[in-house]
């Protein structure tokens, strides 16, 4: 439903320019290096009118203020449940919505990384006959994988990754652009869990020749993430069975206890980033 740049920054981040298709407005995700947002943009040809942050950590939130300095107008929305995001001017509560040219963009709770965590949903204003929707997931839902239960418990991340979740239940056309480049690490450990997916294999010799060539390995889609991201599987016989779980939310505890002490491979361990 609308164009979409990814900016890589930092170590392994990336930010990204959101633009309207048909008004050519735009605007920007977690741009935690404002000179390279701006250069992306500048090349583009297009003008920022709208900064959107899912969270407060400094390597999503940190551009805002200097962001703010440098773009004269510029909207900067945040979540209106997290604390301390620089330089909000908008904040917005689970479902409520600013417009960006021809599309909407709705902000959606997603706390466990942080308590006020927020993804932006676009769509389109006359629906899905422009497009896909699209997802900027911030550290909540990864290629493969999820963010750290940093400020929450398995419960709140079941609320937007399990069964009739927030994110879980949103079209499976719909793209999924994330906080980072953590894929082929995810990948390697939701292997360890169901060995015998062959879609999770087949994505994870992907993502690992595209990581060689210097590619992004995003965006995937909802549909994608349903076949083989275990944290999007945790009421999937198999999944359970893998970490001794009798339910989704003892499952999704279980799940990011393994992935926190998870190393991938030796031969791998220098080559990919670990979440």
């Amino acid at each position: 439903c609308c164009e979409v740049i990814p900016v890589p920054v930092l170590q392994d981040n990336y930010a990204y320019l959101v633009i309207d298709k048909a008004t050519q407005m735009t605007a920007c995700v977690d741009p935690a290096e404002p000179r390279k947002v701006l250069a992306a943009a500048a090349a583009r040809g297009v003008t920022l009118s709208t900064l959107l942050c899912t969270h407060k950590h400094a390597d999503h939130a940190g551009g805002n203020a200097e962001m703010a300095r440098r773009v004269p107008g510029l909207s900067v929305v945040g979540s209106a449940l997290e604390d301390a995001v620089p330089a909000v001017t908008r904040a917005l509560r689970d479902g409520e919505t600013v417009e960006l040219g021809e599309l909407i963009v709705k902000s959606v709770h997603t706390p466990c990384h942080t308590r006020g965590h927020a993804a932006f949903l676009v769509t389109h204003r006359d629906g899905d006959t422009h497009g896909a929707p699209v997802l900027f997931s911030g550290d909540t839902l990864f290629v493969g994988g999820c963010g750290r239960f940093f400020e929450g418990d398995a419960q709140d991340m079941l609320k937007s990754l399990g069964p009739g979740g927030s994110l879980w239940d949103l079209p499976l056309e719909t793209r999924v652009y994330c906080g980072h480049e953590y894929t082929v690490s995810n990948l390697e450990f939701a292997a360890t869990i169901e060995p015998d997916n062959a879609v999770l294999r087949a994505k994870l010799e992907w993502a690992k020749d595209m990581v060689a060539d210097g590619q992004p390995t995003i965006p995937s889609t909802i549909g994608e993430e349903l076949a083989y991201n275990p944290f999007m599987r945790t009421n999937v016989p198999e999944v359970m069975a893998a970490v001794g779980a009798s339910t989704p939310v003892e499952c999704m505890a279980a799940l990011r206890a393994r992935k926190d002490v998870f190393r991938p491979p030796p031969s791998d361990a220098s080559r990919f980033p670990r979440l």
